[in-house]
């Protein structure tokens, strides 16, 4: 939504920024005229329930009702829009609330969706529960009576049209903003050192993983902390085999921040790690790109609860020239993602034990696979952001410009 507004106000539309107060925004998006922001507080009893099935569902309704108190108070202050978008997920209340508070004659309203929100739901309630199958009939209605969909894969544009009626489902895909840059070998050598100089991290040669996260429900941790006991047991094994022969320290930066972190970074604490280490940091803005392109591998955990959506972190590591070990859920992912190409799949927890294996056996001498598929990723980053949002969201968007 940020590159959304950036893109709206570059082509001269004045536009007010509404979301959840919280992380700061990018000095480039909060500095740039003609973007207003408006910040709302979040309502977080369902985060302090902790709980699942009818607890989850009741304190969501109350929290839905705040919501909704608040985001129409913000909206009816604004001056009348031409244009309405609206991400989805969070699709409850958002949807509707804001569909009551600017319905007007003339004003235009499109959804850009990046998942379906029931499936969420789903996750923590299960496919059975009332509040779930109210959810799906509930985005279902709003998908048709919009004026604009538009998508984030080929998949989910499909699913739209034949599950929910849509007629007018466009894909955009998510791609890297111009931040997002391959960086020269030598500038990444002294980035990484001051890098890992914060992180107190020793050692040269050590092979550097970067893990984005949202730190949600739909992101696997538990394959991945499998796939660390997994990787050491084969790392003692390989170097008891030959006298003196020693694997690279690898080193996973989990990025965000998030409910699941601290339970996430007690467990590995407890994991007999030798030759891997783990840091979890909230990273600015304006850190976010260079720390993602002085990476040598990305790994994304995401596990999509409708098997529709591809990861935004995908776009960031293919744009700063950064192949991706991803988690696979599906032919979707595999839209953006293509095996042995630009990145490597994995299902398992062994599978992802054996990728990085083979990745960092004789690393930094012999970098020949990191290297072909860096090649693919750099291949990716095209079309940029602002180039596929000016061929496929701008006729959505700005139809009557």
């Amino acid at each position: 939504m940020q590159y959304h507004a950036h893109a709206l106000a570059a082509n001269g539309v004045e536009v007010d920024l509404v979301g959840f107060e919280g992380t700061p925004l990018p000095q480039a998006l909060t500095q740039q005229p003609g973007i207003a922001v408006h910040r709302l507080p979040a309502s977080t009893l369902r985060r302090m329930s902790g709980g699942i099935g009818s607890t989850y569902a009741m304190a969501g309704l109350v929290d839905a009702a705040r919501i909704s108190v608040r985001l129409w108070r913000t909206l009816r202050k604004l001056k009348r829009p031409d244009l309405v978008l609206i991400q989805n997920p969070p699709a409850f209340p958002t949807l509707v609330a804001t569909w009551f508070s600017l319905r007007r004659k003339g004003v235009r309203f499109v959804i850009d969706w990046h998942n379906v929100g029931f499936t969420l739901l789903r996750l923590r309630l299960g496919q059975w529960h009332p509040a779930v199958r109210l959810a799906r009939w509930y985005e279902r209605r709003d998908a048709r009576r919009v004026d604009g969909n538009l998508c984030v894969s080929r998949g989910l544009a499909a699913f739209l049209e034949t599950r929910f009626g849509v007629t007018n489902a466009r894909v955009l895909y998510d791609r890297p903003a111009e931040v997002f840059a391959p960086i020269d070998r030598s500038e990444r050598e002294r980035f990484r050192q001051a890098l890992f100089a914060r992180l107190g991290i020793r050692g040269g040669g050590v092979g550097f993983i970067v893990c984005p996260t949202s730190w949600t429900e739909d992101e696997d941790f538990d394959v991945a902390i499998e796939a660390v006991v997994r990787l050491e047991e084969r790392i003692r094994g390989w170097e008891a085999a030959v006298r003196g022969r020693r694997f690279t320290d690898l080193v996973i930066l989990v990025t965000g921040d998030g409910a699941r972190r601290a339970e996430f970074e007690r467990r590995f604490a407890g994991l007999p790690a030798r030759r891997i280490q783990l840091r979890a940091r909230w990273l600015e803005p304006e850190d976010y790109p260079r720390v993602v392109g002085s990476a040598d591998l990305g790994l994304c955990l995401h596990r999509s609860s409708s098997g529709l959506d591809i990861p935004m972190k995908v776009a960031d590591l293919f744009g700063a020239g950064v192949p991706v070990c991803a988690l696979d859920y599906g032919a979707c992912l595999a839209e953006r993602v293509r095996h042995g190409d630009n990145g490597l799949l994995f299902s398992t927890a062994v599978q992802l034990a054996d990728v990085l294996f083979d990745l960092f056996e004789m690393f930094p001498i012999d970098q020949k696979l990191l290297d072909r598929l860096r090649s693919g990723a750099r291949k990716s980053a095209r079309p940029t952001w602002d180039e596929g949002w000016q061929q496929e969201a701008k006729p959505v968007l700005l139809a009557s410009a």
